[in-house]
């Protein structure tokens, strides 16, 4: 077996080589540490590279940019065909892509197009497996009927909308009509292109829209990764900004070990073409306010906040995935870590 990871240095690709690697299988890495220019010194890859480096020889990273489409197709005429592919590359902030829209497009767009084409060409009889954004669903979920509670929203019961229940946002959801971010429409562009592939040219392509996926090693900053970050400012007594809806916006967080499980299982048992909504659930769902709580009365640590009242353009007040789709698809698949449980590896992580 050969894979290929994009990424590879970030949350989900750090997961994902080592996932492999420990079952001593040939791994090929592509990440040029753009997110280093994305976020700063704080969001540097290099040291999660060395580490994968460290923890099997077969795995080896190629210092690449995926907007170049020479050096891609390369990688796979020389070291393919592979037999999966996981492409987890991405410029990841809604925040940061208004500033650079070209970038951000050509990233997230036109970079997996690039692989696309690269793994039909000579990889075909493989798996792709792209990671797609809730973002594509743009704010339409802020459309939905919502319950006010003393510290979140939740689903109202009464729903008229399609794609929305009280076990959350399904696939059937409309990606049309709304305001998406730039960041959200470069990912749906990218989304719809890994479906075409999958569909048209009949190959082994799945689409996992993320919520909230952490761990402890997520490198985050405040435009990416809340829960990482939030436990960031607890430990560190950094102030923490709130923005909008009165800290009540609920998210659904997911563990990359129980994300590459999944991907995993996919491997073995692909669809082509098929795009599946990937988070927590409700179970692992919470508003920023309850995890002020939890950071506060499971571990002492009290965070310094301040509530802005301007929340983020194309934001969403309340988002947590319906898995009943992914769960009759892959019955062995389950979620094994919960939100106290990550947030308890992540202080331990930073304070070891």
């Amino acid at each position: 077996m050969k894979v290929l990871v994009t990424g590879s240095g970030g949350l989900i690709g750090f997961e994902t080589v080592a996932f492999f690697l420990k079952k001593d299988v040939e791994v090929i890495g592509i990440d040029n540490n753009m997110r280093r220019y994305f976020f700063g010194e704080k969001g540097d890859t290099t040291g999660n590279i060395q580490f994968l480096k460290g923890l099997n020889k077969k795995f080896t990273n190629l210092n690449l940019d995926i907007r170049d489409r020479e050096k891609i197709m390369k990688v796979f005429t020389e070291k393919g065909p592979f037999d999966l592919v996981v492409h987890t590359a991405a410029q990841p902030s809604h925040d940061w892509a208004a500033k650079e829209p070209f970038t951000d497009f050509d990233v997230n767009a036109v970079g997996t197009l690039n692989l696309l084409e690269a793994f039909r060409l000579h990889s075909s009889k493989g798996v792709f497996i792209f990671t797609s954004t809730n973002k594509v669903y743009g704010d339409t979920p802020n459309k939905v009927k919502l319950l006010e509670l003393e510290k979140r929203y939740k689903y109202d019961e009464h729903q008229t909308m399609n794609g929305v229940s009280t076990e959350g946002i399904s696939e059937e959801m409309t990606l049309d009509d709304n305001t998406h971010s730039i960041f959200g429409a470069s990912k749906a562009a990218a989304d719809i292109m890994a479906q075409e592939y999958g569909r048209y040219f009949k190959l082994n392509v799945g689409i996992f829209r993320g919520g909230c996926l952490t761990g402890p090693q997520h490198s985050a900053v405040e435009l990416h990764g809340f829960l990482a970050y939030i436990v960031d400012c607890a430990i560190n007594n950094k102030p923490y900004t709130i923005f909008g809806y009165k800290g009540k916006q609920v998210r659904d967080q997911i563990h990359s070990k129980d994300v590459v499980s999944l991907f995993y299982e996919f491997y073995k048992n692909p669809k082509q073409g098929i795009a599946y909504n990937l988070g927590g659930g409700k179970e692992n769902s919470a508003s920023i306010l309850e995890v002020i709580d939890v950071l506060e009365n499971d571990f002492r640590l009290k965070l310094k906040y301040t509530l802005s009242d301007q929340n983020r353009i194309g934001d969403h007040l309340c988002y947590y995935s319906d898995l009943t789709k992914l769960k009759k698809d892959y019955p062995n698949w389950k979620i094994t870590i919960s939100i106290k449980d990550m947030i308890k590896e992540m202080i331990e992580w930073r304070t070891k």
